[in-house]
């Protein structure tokens, strides 16, 4: 499970970006299922991995964005950690007798000041490596400017637990990757199946790429930084994919999942078409590009191929990867659907259910747009926007308007109608932060 930090919809060459190159990456999608309608369940991190994790929304364990210090949590109404009871796909895995690593950021607890956060084992890892926002062992990032200036950013996450080693940023998603491979190379002689999540720090600001390109980077503004920075990530990728793909006894027998986990930053990444960025409800913050990758499980036909059509969300990955693997979910909290047939290119269907988002409590302005709306629903090809009260309403037809230009609230109420009814009555139904 790879989940890159902050790539914006159309960051990829395979999504159509010209400004840089993505070879390993796109390699990945010309020899797997990309998929052009697939969201997160948060246009920031912190809700988003949750999401990811336990296919449930991120409301439900009052997550609802980035995690903070303790004073912040508070003020937004939101839990310093995920609950423990959470349904982790991870440990639903490792019950089922796999081994299960995470590296790379956490960020569902253990940052700032939240020194007493559950470590990731936790949460049903045998293994974990991660950065400034996770409780254990962590690799945190140096810098080196264009004189040979050398620092370091977040020192005090050494509070967080350790061993720490300190990697230039540069290249930390390497270091990530090798004790991915390392983890790997274990089970894979103890002939155990294994679950791995890589999710690097990349392709978050601040961007320090090579030290090499990082004057010339510089030179061309935080968009030229954050290019350098997307260039020098998919290098430290192709590794793990090259890895995988000339194993033999792991080729035919792994599947790879690659999205980001919201939209870009404002000035780096970019969405194409789609309106909006990072911590926005519009398509822009929540649509992420997705690819699987897996030769041995893949409908021959769809090899290759562009989905345009399947509309599903990360929530539902989770039923789908635990049908894959054979494992049945502890407990019965869930919010995904099975879409194991669609993942793998040997059905088009779209998830059945409407997908949910709020937006950060602590986003109602935010890049210059004051405003924003609190609510959004996708069903069917209409996408919806209101406030928490069901006012202000927008609707898009996404079939004909992907960019969200042209609002038909005015001319569908019937479907506007339906639409906030049920997008606020959701929101009503999620848990508020207790006063313990």
């Amino acid at each position: 499970m790879v989940f890159i930090d902050d790539m914006g919809w159309a960051d990829l060459s395979s999504f159509g970006n010209v400004d840089a190159e993505t070879p390993n990456i796109d390699r990945l999608a010309s020899e797997g299922l990309l998929f052009e309608q697939f969201y997160v369940n948060s246009p920031i991190c912190s809700p988003s991995r949750v999401a990811l994790s336990t296919g449930t929304y991120p409301q439900r364990w009052n997550i609802t964005s980035f995690l903070e210090r303790r004073e912040s949590n508070a003020n937004r109404g939101m839990a310093n950690w995920l609950n423990l009871e959470a349904p982790m796909l991870a440990r639903d895995l490792q019950t089922a007798g796999y081994a299960t690593g995470h590296f790379g950021k956490w960020h569902m607890g253990g940052q700032r000041d939240v020194n007493d956060a559950p470590p990731i084992a936790a949460y049903g890892f045998d293994a974990s490596l991660t950065n400034f926002e996770g409780m254990g062992p962590k690799l945190l990032p140096l810098t080196k400017d264009e004189t040979g200036e050398v620092g370091r950013i977040w020192e005090d996450a050494e509070i967080l637990g350790g061993p720490v080693t300190w990697m230039q940023r540069s290249t930390i998603t390497s270091g990530f990757i090798d004790s991915a491979l390392a983890f790997i190379e274990t089970a894979t002689e103890a002939e155990q199946p294994f679950y791995v999540n890589v999710w690097p720090d990349d392709v978050h600001s601040p961007f320090w790429p090579p030290y090499e390109d990082y004057g010339l980077a510089k030179e061309a503004g935080k968009r030229g930084l954050y290019l350098a920075v997307l260039e020098a990530m998919d290098q430290q990728f192709g590794q793990l994919f090259d890895y995988v793909r000339s194993n033999e006894q792991l080729r035919d027998n792994t599947l790879i999942v690659f999205c980001s986990d919201n939209g870009p930053e404002l000035g780096a990444g970019q969405a194409g078409p789609l309106r909006g960025y990072k911590t926005h409800l519009y398509e822009g913050g929540i649509r992420s590009p997705l690819i699987v990758w897996g030769p041995g499980f893949l409908d021959p036909a769809a090899v290759g191929t562009r989905n345009r059509e399947s509309v599903f969300s990360a929530i539902d990955l989770k039923p789908s990867l635990l049908d894959f693997t054979g494992v049945s979910a502890r407990g019965d909290i869930t919010d995904g659907e099975d879409l194991l047939a669609t993942l793998l290119g040997k059905r088009t269907a779209s998830r059945s259910a409407p997908i949910f988002w709020s937006r950060p409590p602590d986003r109602k302005n935010y890049y210059g747009i004051d405003n924003l709306p609190d609510l959004a629903m996708r069903q069917d090809q209409w996408k919806l926007l209101c406030d928490y009260d069901g006012g202000r309403p927008e609707l898009y037809n996404l079939e004909t308007d992907v960019g969200e230009e042209h609002d038909l609230a005015s001319e569908r109420p019937e479907v506007v109608e339906d639409m906030v009814q049920e997008v606020v009555e959701w929101y009503a139904s999620m848990p508020v932060l207790s006063e313990d």
